[in-house]
């Protein structure tokens, strides 16, 4: 057995919340129209070529992720027993400075509908803050490359440890918090990160926001906090429009993998996962649709300026 496959077995991270609290807690779960949950290393072993070719180090990266993801599960024992459920303007902004001074990118707010948690999942909590995180450029544009497949994890990895950096956080103001996990976890990110307002999801099926197009990483903290800013409407959703007339990430997609937004409209599923599942393993996790995203090579503002005179309207 090779390094990297004896590295991989040590990964773990598919932990369930009712394992961690009292039988008596009311959780929030899945719905009908609740989507499984998929493990992206798991697709790649069933349809790949075995682990992705990552550095070691990478694999090493992704083992600590998994204990970041256990301590996320593991520290909701640590939530007050007396708790407020109302943040003040003061601790609110307090918040948003506090996790933009540990990295993240951009934090949004919204109500967590049941039908983005995965079948036979729950949180503690239905009011969520999302946070994104950016993966850096240059390692991005070296795509598909082992370098590219480590920054990914990378920032999970540095997200993960954020979101339970804040989930204590919110703890010692008072709060019940539960950290999502920035790998796996129990919440479809990208949709939850969408009805926040943070951006759209494109054609790739990944979010695209205004500060870094596709370049990020989402997770996100469940908390029993009631008057969040939630917002009403999602200024970005002009972004499904011109993805649907754009669809270069579909031509450059190595594995012809992508489906796209107007038949995942009717399905809601953006990628072929078995083929994604093969070039994932075979392409140091590929992340060639992210690399080519005109989000990712140009400026969101000018894309829509563009946009706009193209179809007279800012939709």
């Amino acid at each position: 057995m090779s390094r990297p496959e004896q590295l991989e077995k040590q990964i773990k991270v598919d932990f369930n919340t009712e394992n961690y609290v009292a039988k008596n807690t009311v959780l929030f779960r899945h719905s009908e129209k609740s989507k499984v949950s998929h493990n992206i290393a798991d697709l790649a072993r069933k349809y790949g070529e075995g682990p992705p070719k990552f550095y070691p180090k990478t694999f090493e990266v992704m083992i600590d992720t998994g204990q970041q993801t256990k301590l996320s599960y593991e520290s909701i024992s640590k939530n007050p027993s007396e708790m407020k459920t109302a943040i003040s303007s003061e601790e609110l902004s307090d918040l948003i400075e506090y996790a933009k001074s540990l990295g993240v990118n951009d934090i949004g707010f919204t109500k967590v509908n049941s039908k983005l948690i995965f079948k036979d999942r729950a949180i503690l909590h239905d009011n969520a803050i999302v946070l994104t995180m950016e993966m850096n450029p240059k390692q991005i544009s070296l795509a598909p490359s082992r370098d590219t497949g480590h920054e990914v994890h990378f920032t999970y990895n540095k997200l993960g440890r954020i979101s339970n950096k804040i989930a204590d956080y919110l703890r010692t103001k008072g709060f019940s918090a539960q950290a999502g996990p920035a790998m796996g976890g129990d919440v479809d990110y990208k949709h939850l990160a969408e009805e926040a307002a943070m951006g759209a999801i494109g054609n790739h099926g990944l979010l695209i926001s205004p500060v870094v197009g596709p370049r990020q990483r989402i997770t996100a903290i469940y908390t029993n906090i009631e008057n969040l800013p939630f917002p009403k409407i999602n200024p970005h959703n002009w972004i499904k429009s011109f993805c649907s007339t754009c669809q270069i990430c579909s031509k450059r997609c190595p594995a012809n993998a992508i489906v796209g937004i107007e038949k995942a409209s009717i399905t809601n599923e953006y990628i072929e996962l078995p083929k994604c599942a093969k070039s994932f393993s075979t392409s140091f996790g590929c992340s060639i649709c992210i690399k080519e995203c005109i989000f990712n090579k140009s400026d969101y503002h000018k894309v829509h300026e563009v946009h706009f005179r193209k179809t007279n309207t800012f939709d």
